[in-house]
C-alpha cells in the first residue's frame, strides 16, 4: 500500500487545533520535534494527571484525509491540523491497519503504530455535533468505531513534508486490530 502526505502540523503549546507546517522533523522515541506530545511518557494533557509515568505511545498523531472529505459531506468544514493531527495522509487506510504496522514516510522516517486516538468532547467545541461523527456505536455490534486517526511512535526520525510517499509494512501474522491508546 503506497500514500502519501498531505501535510504535517505542529504545535509547541497545548490547543486543539495544530498550524500546518513546511515540514516537521520527527525525532526517534520522541515524535514530532517541538511539539507538545513529544517525549518518552505520556504528554496527553488529562492523561499526565493520573498517570505521568506512562510510555508515549501517543508520540505522533496520523488522520486520513478521506475523513474530512466524509465530514464535509455531512456539513462539517475540517482541514489538515483541525483535529490536531501532526501528520495528514490520503490513500492509506489508516484505520485497517494492525497493531505494529511500519509506516515508512519519505526518504527517512520510519513510524510504528501503536493504536486508534480517542476522541474526546473536545471535538464538540470545535465543531458541534462533530463527535458523533468520529465515534460511533455500531448498532448491530455493540462495538465502538473510532475514526479519528492513530498514534505512532518514532522508531527512525527525519524529516517529513506535504507529498513524502507512505510505505506501509506490515508486521508478522496474527495481525492485532488497533485499541485505543
Amino acid at each position: 500500500m503506497l500514500g502519501r502526505v498531505t501535510a504535517v502540523s505542529s504545535n509547541a503549546t497545548y490547543s486543539f487545533s495544530k498550524p500546518n507546517r513546511e515540514a516537521v522533523t520527527l525525532l526517534a522515541g520522541l515524535g514530532v520535534e517541538g511539539d507538545v506530545h513529544a517525549g518518552t511518557t505520556i504528554r496527553h494533557q488529562f492523561r499526565m494527571t493520573y498517570e505521568p509515568d506512562l510510555p508515549n505511545l501517543r508520540q505522533v498523531h496520523l488522520m486520513h484525509e478521506e475523513l474530512f472529505d466524509e465530514l464535509a459531506l455531512k456539513g462539517f468544514a475540517v482541514a489538515a491540523g483541525g483535529l490536531g493531527e501532526n501528520i495528514t495522509t490520503r490513500g492509506v487506510d489508516l484505520l485497517g491497519l494492525p497493531e505494529g504496522a511500519l509506516l515508512h514516510i519519505g526518504a527517512e522516517a520510519v513510524l510504528e503504530v501503536t493504536g486508534l486516538r480517542n476522541p474526546c468532547a473536545k471535538i464538540n467545541d470545535f465543531r458541534q455535533g462533530l463527535l458523533g461523527e468520529v465515534f460511533a456505536l455500531d448498532p448491530v455490534s455493540g462495538e465502538f468505531t473510532f475514526k479519528a486517526g492513530i498514534m505512532a511512535v518514532v522508531l527512525r526520525g527525519g524529516p517529513v513534508r506535504p507529498d513524502d510517499s507512505v510505505r506501509i509494512e506490515l508486521p508478522p501474522l496474527p495481525h492485532r486490530p488497533l485499541e485505543r491508546v
